[in-house]
């Protein structure tokens, strides 16, 4: 009943052909790209919950063959507020469910003292902003759900 809202994953070696492709396309997507399938604007991707914990993997998973992170302490400032903002428009998307939710919580905790530099020194307040782009996401998962409950028992 609650699958979809929990983000539960099948194992890797039981997923669907889709969502292969979909890893790969993100994959070789840049932030921009990212932002614009987020908002639903590629043609020929939909965006889903998968997709958005595609797109926080990538950003939070270190690199098997660098061992860098996405992001790094020496990138420009304009990436970072990229980073920043599509992890914002993330936690306000309508296909947000538990694992997004932990992949945001994950990338707070992951950058926070590159989000404190960067609010310190730009005069931001990004850090604020993703925790509270997180609580909401959260209070939206909770609404979902309850909607969800009333939905399966008004319905039985």
């Amino acid at each position: 009943m609650f699958k979809n809202l929990l983000g539960k994953k099948t194992s890797s070696s039981n997923e669907p052909k889709e969502v292969l492709e979909l890893r790969e396309k993100i994959s070789k997507m840049n932030l921009t790209e990212m932002k614009t399938y987020i908002n639903n604007r590629i043609s020929d991707l939909k965006v889903s919950s998968q997709g958005l914990v595609e797109v926080l993997s990538k950003l939070t998973t270190e690199d098997e063959k660098t061992k860098k992170f996405y992001i790094k302490s020496d990138d420009n400032d304009t990436k970072k507020k990229k980073a920043f903002d599509l992890v914002i428009s993330i936690a306000s998307n309508k296909q947000i469910n538990l694992a997004v939710s932990e992949q945001i919580r994950v990338f707070i905790e992951l950058y926070s003292d590159m989000i404190k530099e960067y609010d310190y020194n730009h005069k931001q307040i990004y850090y604020s902003r993703l925790k509270k782009a997180l609580q909401v996401s959260l209070q939206n998962i909770s609404k979902m759900s309850t909607i969800k409950m009333t939905s399966d028992y008004l319905s039985k």
